[in-house]
């Protein structure tokens, strides 16, 4: 039976980073989830909706030694501008800007595709010799006691870790292995994410027009093909989010560029469209014996104000000053001895 300080079960960003962080920080560290990364936004699987990361999570992923690979993938979000597009015709109607230069030196955050994250997470896991990542396996059964949690994987390995972390989604089986419940809601919105490149620059201006229905998000991305990028997020009510979802192309780009009320020019897909049901979901205990749950295990938010992910980093900061804490004092004292020193062979 092989040891582990932590196992991370969930391969998603959040799941990735968290392995990148621990490994860092000298834990050993196995990461396995059942689907592979998709790692090119053109293959079918690919993630394309994109993460706004704001100046915490930065300084957590340059902790992660990720930063210096997404630095020059990533746009800067230097206004949050809002517009009221009320009213029986989308237009603007009242604009207010946020400039991030009224209170920090820095931008409000960096915007990138969630399918280039993986990438160069993963790039980065191949240089930490300590971090054991099982891309087509995921985690079967758990057992925990006082000491540590037992996990039988779903190529039969056995493993025993002194802390399990669950990154397995909003539907997370190793939340349901250890009795963890949630409470769900939802809104009856989806949200459609995909990219566009338009003739206007964005100027790195990340702009929420609002209707009736939900917001619809420009955020900046950096140039595709010589031209100006943006994701777009556009929410609506379930029925609705599901017409356009299924609208011919030139029915599709009509409809989006009303939306967007024209504000960056005549808009063209750069990628295919994706939909997401609108919930939030929390879980009754965000730990349990020898488990910590991340992310969307752990909570559920709609995607407005970058949110989501933000608020999973802010759980691994937390998670990644505890664990450290308590390999300083001494991980005899903390942990079993069988547990001590264990590393990939």
């Amino acid at each position: 039976m092989a040891d582990f300080d932590i196992i991370i079960s969930g391969g998603g960003v959040a799941g990735l980073t968290a392995a990148a962080l621990f490994g860092s920080e000298g834990f050993s560290v196995l990461l396995c989830d059942p689907a592979p990364p998709v790692t090119n936004g053109d293959d079918d699987g690919a993630d394309l909706r994109t993460t706004a990361f704001l100046q915490p999570a930065q300084a957590l992923l340059r902790d992660a030694g990720v930063w210096a690979r997404l630095s020059d993938h990533a746009a800067p979000l230097q206004i949050m501008r809002i517009v009221d597009a009320g009213g029986p015709t989308p237009e603007p109607r009242i604009i207010r800007d946020f400039d991030a230069a009224d209170i920090s030196d820095g931008p409000f955050g960096w915007n990138l595709p969630n399918w280039r994250l993986r990438r160069e997470m993963v790039a980065r896991l191949a240089d930490l010799p300590n971090v054991d990542f099982r891309p087509g396996v995921g985690t079967a059964s758990l057992l925990t006691r006082d000491a540590e949690a037992l996990l039988t994987l779903t190529d039969g390995t056995r493993l025993r870790t002194s802390l399990l972390i669950a990154a397995d989604g909003r539907n997370s089986p190793m939340r349901s292995a250890a009795g963890l419940g949630v409470k769900t809601t939802r809104y009856g919105q989806k949200a459609l994410a995909f990219a566009v490149t338009h003739p206007i620059p964005h100027e790195n201006v990340s702009t929420e027009v609002h209707r009736k229905g939900g917001p619809f998000t420009l955020v900046p991305l950096p140039d595709r093909d010589g031209l100006p990028c943006s994701a777009v997020v556009w929410m609506e009510d379930g029925p609705e989010a599901l017409r356009l979802f299924h609208l011919e192309k030139d029915l599709f780009l009509a409809a989006l560029q009303e939306r967007s009320c024209g504000l960056l020019g005549p808009l063209t897909l750069a990628t295919r469209r994706s939909i997401w049901p609108i919930i939030t979901q929390i879980a009754d205990r965000m730990a349990g014996e020898r488990i910590a749950l991340i992310a969307e295990a752990a909570h559920v938010v709609p995607p407005i104000g970058a949110q989501g992910l933000n608020m999973s980093l802010g759980d691994l900061a937390c998670l990644r000053d505890l664990a450290v804490a308590r390999k300083a004092w001494g991980i005899r004292k903390c942990w079993p001895a069988s547990n001590v020193g264990a590393r990939k062979k």
